[in-house]
């Protein structure tokens, strides 16, 4: 029989497949609200499962994505992997210890990880199990948004803009002035539907090592020194109660972020065409069906008025989004 023929289990029970290693922990979530079943032969796996997705309860009844774990005494703490895709197949590859393979098609992931990779829960997570099973979910049930977004009354703004153009930084200024949290930086579409409904991970959020610089209550997180030299802070919004938080609301604007100072503080229109370029992305990691379905979440997400907002400081920026967000209701 062809590899490419065999059922999904029988690749599980083959000599040296993944069915070859026992995987006795097993437990399923619903990040977003979709089914994720996790098996591994460390129970660790499933504790840094539960702080990802050990929040969200089921909703959709749509088809389930499975990750296998398999975690290995020997190896180091993953570099930051690398990405790839041929067809169906996706892998993530770190080093000889630390890698995973994805059938996009049949929703089903495995990896081969280090033991000193699991224990570091905020990497693991970030680099393997939440890029697993997102990217999985990414193919046949939502589409995430490279965007911040807040809220007020139900009514979402989604912040968008390149990597390091201030959408987690913005997003918690809003929230600590009494703006609704989702997201800090990804924002998720359902694939099908009417409406413009967003979904959030309101539960957790990540900063640049000198967030407490603008943020003091940030002061008691430590910056760690990650593999590749990049330092993160990893927040559970539950530390702070004042804040609110909500998991999907009605998108009603969409606010492309510039703190350059290049240009006067404010608001322009952009154009549909331009944003929906900015929104989609790069898609190369797509195969052409999801492609086609994300242009259409896209003209469905950009109903809503699309505009760049020019801003020196947080403060001025949350003051310019509340003067959008009482224009939009008017």
């Amino acid at each position: 029989m062809e590899t490419g023929d065999l059922t999904q289990q029988e690749f599980r029970n083959q000599e040296g497949g993944p069915g070859s290693q026992e995987l006795p922990y097993r437990a399923t979530f619903h990040p977003l609200g979709f089914t994720v079943h996790v098996a591994s032969n460390s129970h660790e796996v499933l504790q840094a499962a539960a702080e990802s997705w050990g929040m969200w309860a089921a909703e959709f009844a749509l088809d389930p994505v499975e990750l296998q774990i398999v975690v290995q005494e020997e190896g180091d703490l993953a570099l930051e992997p690398e990405f790839r895709t041929r067809g169906h197949l996706f892998s993530v590859v770190a080093d000889r210890h630390n890698y995973a393979v994805m059938d996009l098609d049949r929703l089903f992931g495995c990896a081969f990880v280090s033991q000193r990779t699991v224990s570091d829960h905020a990497w693991f997570r970030w680099h393997f199990l939440d890029a697993m099973g997102l990217f999985l979910l990414a193919q046949k049930h939502a589409m995430a948004l490279h965007a911040a977004c807040v809220a007020r009354n139900g009514a979402g703004i989604l912040l968008a803009g390149a990597s390091c153009a201030g959408k987690s930084t913005l997003a918690w200024a809003c929230a600590r002035a009494g703006w609704t949290f989702l997201g800090d930086d990804a924002t998720w579409a359902l694939m099908e539907g009417p409406g413009r409904k967003v979904f959030g991970r309101p539960h957790l959020v990540r900063f640049r090592h000198d967030a407490p610089r603008l943020f003091p209550e940030l002061e008691g997180f430590l910056a760690r020194v990650r593999p590749n030299g990049k330092l993160s802070i990893e927040v559970p919004t539950s530390t702070f109660p004042h804040i609110r938080t909500a998991s999907r609301c009605e998108a009603a604007a969409v606010v492309f972020l510039d703190r350059s100072g290049r240009r006067r503080s404010g608001f322009e229109r952009v154009a549909s065409g331009t944003a929906a370029a900015a929104l989609l992305g790069e898609l190369e990691m797509h195969r052409e069906q999801v492609r086609q379905r994300y242009r259409g979440v896209v003209r469905r997400i950009l109903e809503a008025p699309a505009f760049r907002l020019r801003y020196k400081s947080l403060e001025e920026g949350i003051a310019l989004l509340g003067e959008l967000h009482a224009g939009l209701r008017a």
